[in-house]
């Protein structure tokens, strides 16, 4: 058997890795257009960054996992194949702002139906609005030829994906239920994952209810994660502990402890984008009552932004113009080189805003990768990158800590107050730091959803 993916990114890079160690009777090709993210899975420095991912590329690069940019060749070659392609909301024409922009799925579907030969198993790995297999099905049977397309999505966490993979709570596959043609493509693609996977893992259901189970899911997600924020800012206004809150709420087994840490708000390449195209549906089939009703979610998570933003500001006197802030963490989350919908990125464009002077420091984001996302040229004087967190901190304000990096949490704070301005802050916008000893070094501190701790 031979599986394509097409997309070496986020989720298709590990996702076939894992499949070659498992199955390595199975040929994996991984294609892409990108000629330079092709290289770098090639190459010692990959593309994404995940613990334990570079071990098993390198035991299986070569051997049955093969990255390209051979699409056509990979393509026809395969018995199935996975589209696992950006589907960022759309910025322009209808649904501009909310609709999954779903050009990178069309093309793929056009690309398999131009260069096939044969019939294939097609799975959508992308996050896709439901009835998307629709879209692929019209343009695949233009051929003539029997394909039968599956959804499959992905449910992994940056920072753990490997893990994820490798032990998943749950595999979800849908397809044509009602035909044999249909069933007997599910049980292909189920076949591969329990070669691994315990066979009560393996969801099987029709293709609309794999579709928007996906979106339900990160829309639950991101629900609890905006409800404990929101709490936050009524426990900053009351003299309660968002901690003890959470930690009393989350003991009712009913609701349970996962996702109630309060923060600066989601990111990721997930959660944002697919609250939105949720929205979207609703709007579309005429609920709107439902679409509110989410849209709150996605306004809770840009308030929390904000509202951190703000308390910075309004902490060092209302005045961050020139000030050094120190900038611990830009991913969206630790483990992870991804920046997408970074709650870093609004926050600190903020900052720009109020001419301060950002001194930024994250063990994996790229320079390049932060210059993009604030929208700088490399050489603005307002952005500095610095090598380590203590020269962060050298001479600066405040610390202002974005990602729960592990690192951050043994460093010498001692030594970093002696260099820094006085008085000294730090903003723990992920309230993974040890408040108390910060306060006996003389901080000055704000949590969230703790108010000031000074």
């Amino acid at each position: 058997m031979r599986i394509c993916c097409i997309g070496a990114g986020y989720v298709g890079g590990p996702t076939m890795t894992v499949i070659a160690r498992k199955c390595p009777d199975i040929r994996v090709d991984v294609v892409d257009i990108n000629a330079e993210r092709i290289a770098a899975w090639n190459s010692d420095s990959l593309p994404v960054f995940e613990p334990g991912l570079e071990e098993i590329v390198r035991l299986c690069r070569g051997k049955n996992l093969f990255f390209s940019t051979d699409v056509d060749a990979a393509i026809d070659a395969a018995d199935i194949v996975f589209i696992s392609v950006n589907t960022p909301t759309k910025t322009y024409g209808y649904g501009a702002g909310s609709a999954s922009d779903l050009r990178f799925v069309e093309s793929c579907a056009r690309k398999i139906a131009e260069v096939s030969r044969s019939g294939k198993i097609v799975v959508e790995k992308s996050t896709l609005p439901v009835r998307t297999a629709d879209v692929i099905r019209q343009i695949l049977s233009s051929t003539g030829m029997e394909f039968q397309v599956l959804s499959n999505p992905e449910f992994l966490a940056e920072g753990t994906a490997v893990r994820d993979l490798e032990s998943p709570d749950r595999v979800l596959i849908g397809g044509d239920e009602d035909t044999e043609e249909g069933r007997s493509a599910i049980d292909e693609l189920a076949g591969i994952y329990a070669r691994w996977v315990p066979e009560d893992r393996i969801i099987k259901t029709n293709l609309w209810s794999s579709e928007l189970s996906k979106l339900t899911a990160n829309a639950f997600l991101a629900q609890r994660i905006s409800s404990i924020n929101s709490i936050s800012a009524l426990c900053e206004a009351t003299g309660a502990d968002v901690e003890q809150v959470a930690r009393a709420v989350g003991s009712d087994t009913r609701i349970g402890s996962k996702f109630l840490n309060s923060s600066v708000g989601y990111g990721g390449s997930c959660f944002q984008k697919d609250l939105l195209n949720l929205i979207y549906l609703c709007e579309h089939f005429n609920l709107p009552e439902v679409a509110l009703y989410w849209r709150g979610v996605v306004e809770i998570n840009a308030y929390q932004k904000r509202r951190f933003a703000e308390g910075v500001i309004d902490s060092l006197y209302r005045n961050i113009c020139g000030k050094r802030l120190a900038i611990f963490g830009f991913a969206f989350k630790e483990d992870t080189n991804d920046t997408r919908e970074s709650p870093a990125i609004d926050i600190c464009r903020l900052f720009l805003n109020e001419r301060a002077q950002l001194a930024v420091f994250d063990p994996k984001v790229s320079k390049k990768q932060i210059l993009a996302d604030l929208n700088v040229e490399e050489g603005d004087p307002r952005v500095e990158f610095c090598a380590s967190p203590y020269e962060a901190a050298e001479k600066a304000h405040a610390i202002v800590l974005l990602t729960q990096w592990k690192e951050f949490k043994n460093l010498d704070y001692k030594k970093i107050k002696s260099a820094m301005a006085t008085p000294a802050w730090i903003f723990d916008g992920r309230n993974c730091l040890d408040h108390r000893l910060l306060g006996e070094l003389g901080f000055l501190l704000r949590g969230i959803g703790k108010g000031n701790l000074s």
